[in-house]
């Protein structure tokens, strides 16, 4: 297609995100459960479950180390389960791989992993959907469910990602997440909180352990609830504090977003729909902030594993996504996301190239002042305290506190029509979420007789 955008001179640019974080997770970890007194029933030679997500928590292997070491001090046998519904492709071997490359195995756990896709049924909601659970934690003495509080970015409720979902939807596996999103955004919004509680009154949840990012990535909390606060105010005030922590965008109104790469490892949704505005989500009221005309999504990460969920949020798009895409991968998501993943599954305006899709993304939003675009190129939607803008947003992000560091000049790409690299200078994002070689060796336990005495 012979697009030819003038491309506008940008600026490096960096937001003053709230970077507070807990240096001593592990520590923490292990006070806050055992000030809770929540694991002083379990016995020696009991079976304890530990959910294990698909998502990139910040320092989610150590925190998942810290509860197992505390649950062997007291005599009993931890082992955890992939709490992730339908991810990985649905099987156990893709489960076990998402975790691998989250830095989380049996080696650095020190602890087996236990997966399988099979569950057992608990019963039904009246009015509601069948609920389930998977079928080794089931089976186990007592359960510790791990998760990151967030808002969710599907829907917007009293209680949204957190301690109440991974119970209901993570542990329900492919057959929880399929009975739970038949509801859509109306459902999960007045739903999770009597589905949690009706598991919790079936099986012997322990406790659970909340995390809270700060808006750069690290711990900022964590707090540990009791099984029956999951879901409630407890678990509200967390979400409160974890979406005054939220990353977003200094800016109401732009034209073009650039998003060099969408991914599950970013968003469940792929892109935070906090970020960019958008939810398009039946039942659920858009964002009023930000409003953006037109969004190009250039990559999908290699975490994704082809999974490109939510690039129908985008309008334009490139060939070499699109090429990457596993489509029994993104498709079963999609489908078990129910009227989320419709939407959100459709592939946008394919362009041959980076040049060329961020060219049809001007052309179309800002055809009317070619030469003072507002345009945000950013890395992906959980990082954005390293920004480029264009030439049109210098003053306004001066005046919301955002640093211009330096002008970087018209925004470019190679021969071959991709994108040109970052500015070498760009201040670091966030520190990123573990991987494997975060825990290649297991850390250091603490004193074993000590942590035993306490629990």
């Amino acid at each position: 297609y012979d697009l030819h955008a003038p491309m506008p001179t940008m600026h490096l640019a960096q937001q003053r995100l709230d970077g507070s974080r807990i240096v001593d997770v592990a520590g923490e970890v292990r006070r806050r459960l055992i000030a809770s007194g929540l694991l002083y029933g379990v016995k020696p030679g009991q079976q304890i479950a530990i959910t294990a997500g698909s998502r990139g928590i910040h320092d989610i292997a150590t925190v998942l180390r810290a509860v197992v070491d505390l649950v062997k001090a007291c005599g009993a046998d931890p082992f955890l389960v992939p709490a992730m519904g339908s991810h990985g492709g649905a099987t156990p071997e893709g489960q076990v791989q998402l975790l691998a490359e989250l830095g989380i195995t049996e080696e650095s756990m020190g602890a087996p992993i236990r997966a399988t896709m099979e569950v057992e049924h608990l019963g039904k909601l009246p009015d509601g959907p069948e609920l389930y659970m998977d079928a080794y934690a089931a089976q186990a003495d007592g359960i510790v469910v791990v998760n990151r509080v967030k808002p969710h970015s599907d829907f917007h409720g009293p209680i949204e990602s957190g301690l109440a979902k991974m119970t209901v939807i993570g542990l329900g596996k492919r057959h929880g997440a399929d009975a739970m999103h038949l509801y859509g955004a109306p459902g999960l919004r007045t739903l999770l909180t009597p589905a949690v509680r009706y598991i919790v009154a079936r099986k012997p949840i322990l406790a659970g352990v909340g995390i809270v990012e700060s808006s750069t990535g690290g711990v900022a909390h964590i707090g540990v609830l009791a099984p029956d606060h999951f879901g409630g105010e407890p678990e509200q005030a967390l979400l409160e504090e974890a979406r005054r922590l939220l990353p977003r965008l200094p800016f109401d109104q732009l034209d073009v977003l650039v998003v060099d790469q969408i991914g599950k490892n970013y968003s469940g949704a792929g892109m935070d729909t906090t970020v960019i505005g958008r939810v398009m989500v039946p039942g659920q009221e858009e964002n009023a902030t930000p409003q953006i005309t037109a969004i190009a999504v250039l990559d999908v990460s290699p975490e994704s594993h082809g999974n490109a969920a939510g690039i129908g949020m985008a309008d334009v798009t490139t060939r070499r996504l699109v090429e990457k895409i596993d489509f029994r991968a993104f498709y079963l998501n999609g489908i078990t996301s129910g009227t989320f993943g419709l939407r959100r599954s459709s592939i946008p305006f394919t362009m041959q190239d980076d040049y060329t899709a961020v060219s049809l993304a001007l052309h179309a939003a800002a055809a009317s002042h070619p030469d003072t675009p507002r345009l945000v190129r950013i890395h992906n939607t959980l990082e954005v305290g390293t920004l480029l803008i264009s030439d049109a947003l210098v003053d306004e992000a001066r005046q919301r506190g955002v640093q211009v560091i330096r002008e970087v000049g018209p925004l470019s790409f190679g021969p071959d029509g991709s994108i040109d690299p970052w500015p070498e200078d760009a201040p670091e994002q966030g520190a990123p979420a573990p991987g494997p070689e975060a825990l290649a060796a297991p850390p250091e336990a603490p004193d074993a007789e000590e942590m035993r005495t306490e629990c």
